[in-house]
């Protein structure tokens, strides 16, 4: 029997069948697009006065852009806070070869097994002071917030490390400045010039000091710290590495051996170890306390223009007028690699701070990265090809590399009045693919606190070589698998107004003849010339004969971080369109 019960509920709580009400829901907030702040009128009002000031005066409106930071800090702040919230201690995100990553980039330490991570490729941006010479040596600050040249003239010239733009300047020295270095504290600069006076400097750029360090004035060409600060040793023209005593300004002890000039000398990271390299093509290794020589390498052929110890001590790379740049194994006393890829001979050569990587700056302008990550080293084939090669990143010599100490800006100085910064490639970046031969295509400048009318330009080419530049690329990725652990540390162990921009073919009498685009090989025919027609004149008549423009151009590592491999994943590769990622 069913009867029907009363409903006692308001018709409201009676729940009703779902209907489709919601499919034909309208916005009603929020239908137009965001609108910019209105503009305060005494803003506006500034701007017309500023503008009405520079009619008078009769200049030309320049019209203001601001400057693009590039890779700032390479995402430190990024991997700290991955490093506290990561699920296990080898999680690294997964990175796809497209433009949104590029927010997920980390700094080359993130990614240890991972060589490809830290070439810096990229090019960013040249700096050019207003009195243009030539550039001799290049150094990050001890905060690595600055760059600092010393160029012929005698300059100290400052550079925002994150901008690139001229900070200051100081006439620091008389003659051309052949070398500085800063202590491993960061607390004084010392500096030696083609004269030979060696000078102290705050970091300030306040001068402490100065005295004649070299008989006859002959040329300081190489000047670098004891791990403790407390010495400093130099090598002259006058066949001679002298120790000095940092606080007393005073010669300790004099190592004599090479049977002509000395280019170049390197103090070990962290032992009582020095090499020096001369023009007699030798290779030095001296104890410092007693003075005396401990082995003598003679695998050179040329002038040993620059050493460069490895992060960890064991390795020391020398660049040579030979062509080559090679790799001994002190733990061995042999010779580790033999580097064959340039064209003429070797001025610079500086290792990564992270990664066992190895760029080398020629007299051609090339620059050259070398990857040393192999599973288990062999002295049995030590010849090595290059990683990536940029075939005309200057226009003349490369005196001088420096790494930042995170490793993810490279920057160069160089015989052709510039210096010029580099950085690492972009996830999806349509450029960033290495062609077949290990080179690198060119790259589209920023245009970025430049003139109008230099928007996109390329190092050294015209407005020509911009359009025929976007379709030279090579898709050709190219692999290699690094990995090896033979590197074996843990992880957790004021003067005058000077311009800076990209100057795009703008160098003077700086600029090559060659038909073909920079950073691709002889292979890729083009028709597009330089701005100017005339070659680079040669030394001799630009800087007198070469013993005067011989110069030493090595570069330090950037900071004292041990190849530190501990925690960490990533994936080997390139940002390609066949392979995972290069990041």
């Amino acid at each position: 029997m069913t009867t029907g019960l009363p409903v006692l509920l308001p018709p409201g709580a009676i729940p009703k069948e779902p209907g489709t009400s919601h499919l034909e829901w309208q916005p009603r907030r929020y239908l137009t697009a965001p609108q910019p702040p209105p503009q305060d009128d005494g803003k506006i009002q500034e701007l017309e006065l500023a503008s009405a000031r520079q009619m008078l005066d009769g200049k030309l409106i320049k019209k203001t852009r601001p400057r693009r930071t590039v890779d700032y800090n390479g995402g430190m702040g990024r991997w700290v806070l991955l490093r506290k919230l990561r699920p296990n201690p080898r999680y690294v995100p997964y990175m796809r070869p497209a433009p949104p990553y590029i927010i997920d980039l980390l700094p080359p330490k993130a990614y240890p097994d991972n060589s490809s991570t830290s070439l810096c490729t990229k090019f960013v941006h040249t700096s050019t002071n207003k009195i243009r010479c030539p550039v001799n040596v290049v150094t990050w600050t001890p905060e690595a917030r600055r760059v600092l040249t010393g160029s012929t003239s005698g300059e100290f010239t400052l550079w925002n490390g994150l901008t690139f733009n001229f900070e200051t300047i100081l006439q620091a020295h008389d003659t051309a400045i052949c070398t500085f270095r800063f202590t491993h504290s960061g607390a004084y600069l010392a500096s030696a010039d083609k004269s030979g006076v060696i000078k102290y400097f705050e970091p300030n750029m306040n001068n402490l000091t100065a005295w004649q360090g070299s008989t006859s004035r002959e040329a300081i060409r190489g000047l670098s710290f004891s791990p403790d600060d407390r010495r400093f040793a130099t090598a002259s023209d006058d066949s001679s590495v002298r120790i000095w005593s940092f606080q007393d300004s005073r010669v300790e002890s004099t190592l004599t051996g090479h049977g002509w000039d000395v280019k170049c000398v390197e103090w070990h990271p962290t032992k009582g170890l020095l090499v020096s390299g001369s023009k007699d093509n030798q290779i030095k290794f001296w104890d410092p306390r007693t003075g005396t020589c401990l082995s003598t390498l003679h695998q050179h052929k040329n002038t040993i223009q620059a050493l460069a110890w490895s992060p960890n001590g064991n390795m020391v790379a020398s660049a040579s007028r030979d062509q080559t740049v090679r790799v001994f194994d002190i733990r061995a006393m042999k010779e580790y690699r033999i580097l064959k890829g340039h064209k003429k001979e070797v001025c610079s050569v500086t290792w990564h701070p992270v990664h066992p990587l190895l760029v080398s700056g020629g007299s051609e302008g090339a620059i050259i990265h070398w990857d040393l990550s192999t599973p288990d080293p062999t002295y049995a084939q030590p010849v090595s090809t290059p990683r990536a090669t940029l075939s005309q990143a200057h226009d003349s010599n490369v005196w001088s590399l420096a790494f930042h100490p995170l490793g993810h800006l490279l920057v160069s100085a160089s015989n052709d009045h510039t210096t010029r910064f580099w950085s690492r490639e972009r996830p999806g970046d349509a450029t960033s693919v290495f062609s077949g031969g290990g080179e690198k295509p060119p790259e589209v400048v920023d245009a970025g606190g430049m003139e109008d009318d230099e928007d996109a330009m390329v190092p050294g080419f015209g407005y020509a070589a911009t359009a025929a530049m976007a379709g030279a690329a090579s898709r050709a990725a190219a692999g290699g698998r690094g990995g090896g652990q033979w590197w074996g540390k843990d992880e957790e162990g004021g003067g005058r107004e000077y311009e800076s921009g990209v100057r795009g073919g703008g160098y003077g009498d700086a600029i090559p003849t060659d038909d073909f685009i920079p950073g691709l090989g002889a292979h890729h025919e083009s028709s597009v010339a330089g701005r100017q027609s005339g070659p680079l004149p040669p030394q001799e008549d630009m800087y007198g004969g070469p013993e005067d423009w011989d110069r030493r151009g090595g570069g330090g590592g950037g900071g004292r971080d041990d190849w530190g491999r501990g925690d960490g994943g990533g994936r080997q590769g390139r940002w390609g369109p066949r392979r995972g990622g290069r990041y």
